[in-house]
């Protein structure tokens, strides 16, 4: 194999093993720390579930980027290293450290919610200041207008937006993580066929690391993503539809607004309907219910199982088109 192929599957397998051997470390401090999810209202389970999907998630994600800018580092000195990716740290490598950072910092927001249940404005909070720091490192959409405060309030709004869209749709087993790898590995085919070989493997890793996730949660589940894994997967999933260039002079540019929408649609559409459903009733749209996509599918007949797969089947649809689209 050769690059960027070799270097693709690195990040797809490196980062799939090390979320697959992680999980088990983290659930065992998990549970002895009691950072675990007890049984209760509205709870599918009936004995405490670890809360550590999120850890292991972002330890599969974060040691094989560690490792990876090593190995360039000693590439670098031995005349071995890559361009291609030299070029793209450079390009982006203050951008890369932002989204790391809110990473982390949505995966502690996660954690202190998990363990202290916070208020919505708290949390509310927390994320439009994550999202607010990613875009200062010019992780940012324009929408092709030239101003830095839309730019500044479209980003946040976007990525508050899928912020909450996965949070919600974390409601049955694997649901979250597979709509997870599912977007991620969309964005990363779309990245790959571009050449931007810097965010192809970024997508990558989130894809493979959600993977190495799913076989704990999926379709009986030993530990739980929380909080804190609902919102890395949906801070990362809303920053790489930002990274691709998905804009082409053979297209219109509303192909490039369009491109993420139908990535993300399902998760996008399922919080748009239970919103609206709840502004209807005058509740609050941030207390729970049963109006989810995937709710609707059990109360007609599916096993959670079979709700589960048949929403990661309608993103995958969602996402080959997205890829089709353009190729």
């Amino acid at each position: 194999m050769s690059f960027p192929t070799n270097l693709y599957l690195a990040a797809l397998l490196g980062s799939f093993l090390l979320s697959l051997a992680a999980l088990p470390l983290w659930r065992a401090w998990c549970i002895r720390t009691g950072h675990v999810d007890a049984p209760g209202h509205r709870k599918i389970h009936d004995q405490p579930i670890a809360l550590a999907g999120g850890l292991a998630v972002l330890t599969g994600i974060l040691l094989p980027l560690l490792g990876g800018v090593l190995l360039l580092g000693v590439g670098d000195l031995t005349g071995a290293g890559l361009p291609e990716i030299r070029h793209g740290f450079a390009r982006r490598g203050l951008q890369l450290v932002a989204i790391l950072g809110g990473a982390v910092g949505m995966v502690i927001l996660g954690w202190l919610d998990d363990r202290h249940e916070l208020r919505a404005s708290v949390k509310f909070t927390g994320q439009v200041f994550i999202a607010l720091l990613v875009a200062a490192a010019d992780v940012r959409i324009t929408l092709f207008v030239e101003n830095a405060w839309f730019s500044y309030a479209v980003t946040v709004f976007w990525i508050l937006a899928v912020v909450n869209a996965l949070n919600l749709m974390d409601n049955m087993n694997g649901l979250c993580a597979g709509l997870g790898a599912i977007g991620a590995g969309s964005l990363g085919c779309i990245a790959m066929l571009h050449g931007q070989y810097l965010v192809g493997t970024l997508c990558l890793l989130v894809c493979g690391a959600l993977l190495g996730f799913l076989p704990f949660n999926y379709p009986a589940a030993s530990a739980f993503l929380g909080d804190a894994g609902s919102h890395l997967v949906g801070f990362l999933l809303g920053v790489l539809a930002i990274l691709p260039d998905f804009y082409s002079s053979k297209y219109p540019k509303m192909w490039a607004v369009f491109t993420p929408l139908l990535i993300l649609a399902v998760p996008l559409l399922d919080m748009a309907w239970v919103v609206w459903r709840r502004w209807q009733r005058g509740q609050p749209f941030y207390v729970g219910d049963t109006t989810h996509l995937s709710h609707r599918m059990v109360q007609r007949g599916f096993s959670k199982a079979q709700a589960t797969a048949a929403i990661w089947a309608l993103a995958g649809a969602c996402g080959i088109a997205a890829v089709w689209l353009n190729r």
